[in-house]
């Protein structure tokens, strides 16, 4: 049965979405077969892999609100051996449907339960906020993964996220634990960034990777074209970093 995380912070500009990406795209050249569930209304993890969000016949949506086996949702990415589970704006609407429904906090594990067993990781990508799309993603996990950028505000918020993930541990999910933070956006010349990686690792001690992924143009160009930074330009820092990331995620999990 694949292992399913997700990967959260209520924070926007983290770079929660480009870590699912491109640890996705990684972890596929590493010959693992990905899911990406894109629980996100803006879509960016199912643009950026080059789905037309949009052009959707199925999404996420149909799958958390209508019950349509995620079997039928799926669709290839551009990344080798990564699927996704696709999202467009229907899903803003969602939020407000699941209020009504009987063990909404648990809909997207309902969903994912015929489909788990088809891959060796199964990614979640949530939206920068606390709602119940969010709440869905955390109850249906093994464990989170938290993006950090090194910026002057990086622990803001930080431990209102630890709170909503223990109380998702009390009430829903008793096995959830953090996998581990992913530090993002690392500029080597300054020493905010320095003085960041080291509060980061103080705050989260022994759960920080040692691998971490620096401010790279490719990285920022690589959705836009439909693909993972892997793909669009596999010499590049950006990409050198998350194949690190993806080696040393697997290293752990042994």
């Amino acid at each position: 049965m694949g292992r399913v995380i997700t990967i959260f912070n209520q924070k926007g500009g983290v770079g929660k979405t480009t870590t699912v990406i491109n640890l996705a795209a990684a972890l596929g050249k590493l010959n693992k077969k990905i899911l990406i569930v894109d629980v996100d209304p803006q879509g960016n993890a199912t643009s950026g892999l080059g789905i037309d969000k949009n052009s959707l016949e199925l999404s996420v949506y149909d799958g958390l609100i209508n019950g349509v086996n995620s079997k039928q949702i799926v669709r290839k990415t551009t990344a080798e051996n990564v699927d996704i589970i696709p999202s467009n704006v229907d899903l803003a609407g969602a939020e407000i449907e699941l209020i009504g429904m009987e063990g909404r906090e648990l809909a997207l594990k309902r969903s994912l339960e015929e489909i788990e067993e088809s891959y060796d990781f199964i990614l979640i990508d949530c939206p920068p906020s606390l709602g119940l799309l969010s709440i869905n993603g955390l109850s249906a996990s093994h464990s989170v993964l938290v993006p950090i950028q090194c910026e002057y505000y990086a622990l803001e918020g930080v431990s209102q996220l630890v709170d909503t993930i223990m109380l998702v541990k009390r009430s829903l999910n008793p096995d959830l634990e953090i996998e581990g933070v992913v530090l993002s956006m690392f500029d080597g010349r300054t020493n905010l960034s320095i003085q960041v990686v080291d509060e980061v690792k103080k705050y989260f001690k022994g759960k920080v990777y040692t691998s971490i992924i620096p401010r790279n143009v490719r990285l920022a160009e690589a959705p836009s074209y439909g693909l993972s930074v892997i793909d669009y330009d596999p010499k590049s820092k950006g990409a050198e970093a998350y194949m690190e990331l993806a080696e040393e995620f697997l290293y752990l999990l042994d």
